[in-house]
């Protein structure tokens, strides 16, 4: 391999001939240093060594940015690794990783609240309910935007004000004072906030991507604790029972059927209003009244529960609707716009919802309860109705719970009780029986479905 010294025209000059792919020069300067030429023009130096009898072949740059003598030395430093039996493209490896590592530390450290957040939400969607992703977008969200109901803008999420942090600034002092900040106007709010952002920082911890950047006092702190508001049992937002013949006779009044209907379901069922809306005909079984519920604790299995004869009646309504075409002209107005009509999967289905689904009955609920001269129940209201009333009905509290989707509360409840659907049907159609009694409505007259023979 014949060597010559390396001189500012002779790297210039040197070019890959004709009918070769590549070219080399080697310098005599400096042991292994190369000068390529390759068939496209391209320059470049190089190193060539020995490493236990295999070849070993590093690039080193270009001569447009290396001067020869720092290529020389660039040679020798690796000619010194080879003879300390060290492979540099290993080595090079080696500082490309330890540079990604720092780079990537640098990403975590910086990363904030905001990003993090959206990260979160993203990777726990897929377990939560639609009601409690809303709630943490809702409760994150910047505001400012326009309302989608009514005039005006959005306002911020108790979240909002942590968003530009740093995960690393999460600190003890700095949760406590957010918590001041947001419990003067909206305690209630602050409260969950703070249950929800207590469930992201336990994430982050256990999320390679965040593990360690915030401080370990992030919530444990006994400022923190100070500060999260003490929100007591909520006082009223519940029927009576002498309330109940009013509110059912309002509640049958409203024009839309698959409001009413839902409305009537929550307090006959004391389901979760987002279990509820999610409920599609396949969930519905008439031949052996039943409902399969999408349960917020049991999320993989859900939970049967009985359906009950009045409510059956009111769903098979719904259900005769929902079968129901729209009329001739409707339809060519559908066809016009490419569209072709199918019977809606929900039970309690809407138009208007992106979805396809019941999305905002409380407006309804609302007139009809200043209708009926009522004090406001929310639909939560209509759940904790169902588990109060039913105690009239002196129904095991293990029965009420099992129904309502409540965790067991007992060693006994959790290992030993298993109640078939049959027994739970027994004691909840007396719940709804004695309901309507109070109501005044007469179950003999409706279209009740009966469970067929075996």
């Amino acid at each position: 391999m014949a060597k010559v010294n390396f001189t500012a025209a002779r790297v210039n000059g040197h070019s890959c001939p004709a009918g070769k792919s590549q070219s080399f020069i080697w310098d005599n300067g400096a042991s292994g240093l190369g000068l390529r030429a390759t068939a496209a023009g391209g320059l470049s130096y190089i190193f060539q060594g020995k490493l236990s009898g295999d070849t070993v072949r590093v690039t080193i740059g270009a001569p447009k940015d290396w001067k020869i003598d720092d290529a020389r030395d660039e040679a020798r430093r690796l000619q010194r690794l080879i003879d300390a039996g060290k492979d540099p493209r290993e080595e090079a490896a080696e500082q490309r990783a330890a540079r990604e590592a720092r780079k990537a530390e640098a990403r975590r450290q910086d990363a904030t609240f905001g990003e993090a957040w959206e990260v979160y939400l993203e990777a726990r969607k897929a377990r939560w309910s639609e009601r409690h992703y809303r709630d943490h977008v809702q409760h994150a969200d910047e505001g400012g935007k326009e309302r989608r109901r009514g005039n005006g803008l959005t306002q911020a999420g108790p979240l909002a004000p942590l968003r530009p942090l740093k995960l690393s600034e999460l600190t003890g002092e700095r949760i406590a004072q957010w918590l001041d900040s947001q419990t003067a106007e909206r305690p209630t709010m602050a409260a969950l906030s703070y249950r929800l952002l207590r469930a992201f920082i336990r994430w982050a911890s256990d999320t390679p991507a965040y593990r360690g950047v915030i401080p370990a006092d992030a919530y444990k702190a006994r400022s923190v604790k100070d500060a999260v508001p003490r929100v007591g049992a909520k006082v009223g937002d519940c029927l009576q029972r002498e309330q109940l013949p009013v509110w059912f006779a309002a509640v049958r009044k409203i024009q839309n059927p698959v409001i009413s209907t839902y409305l009537q379901a929550l307090l006959l069922t004391g389901a979760r209003r987002e279990e509820m809306a999610a409920l599609t005909w396949d969930d519905v079984d008439f031949q052996w009244r039943s409902l399969s519920i999408a349960d917020k604790v049991e999320q993989d299995s859900g939970r049967a529960i009985p359906l009950t004869p009045y409510l059956a009646s009111l769903l098979l309504e719904l259900k005769r609707l929902n079968d129901t075409p729209p009329n001739v002209h409707e339809l060519a107005r559908m066809e016009a716009r490419g569209e072709k009509w199918k019977r809606p999967p929900w039970v309690f289905a809407s138009k208007a919802a992106a979805d396809g689904k019941i999305a905002e009955p409380r407006i309804a609920h609302a007139k009809a309860l200043d209708a009926a001269g009522l004090p406001h129940v929310s639909l939560h209201g209509l759940r904790r109705s169902f588990g109060t009333l039913s105690e009239w009905c002196e129904v095991p509290v293990g029965v009420v719970a099992q129904i309502q989707g409540h965790k067991p509360s007992a060693i006994a409840e959790k290992h030993y009780r298993r109640r078939p659907l049959d027994l739970l049907r027994m004691w909840h159609d007396k719940i709804e029986a004695w309901m309507l009694t109070q109501a005044g409505i007469e179950l003999e007259l409706l279209q009740v479905p009966k469970l067929r023979a075996v």
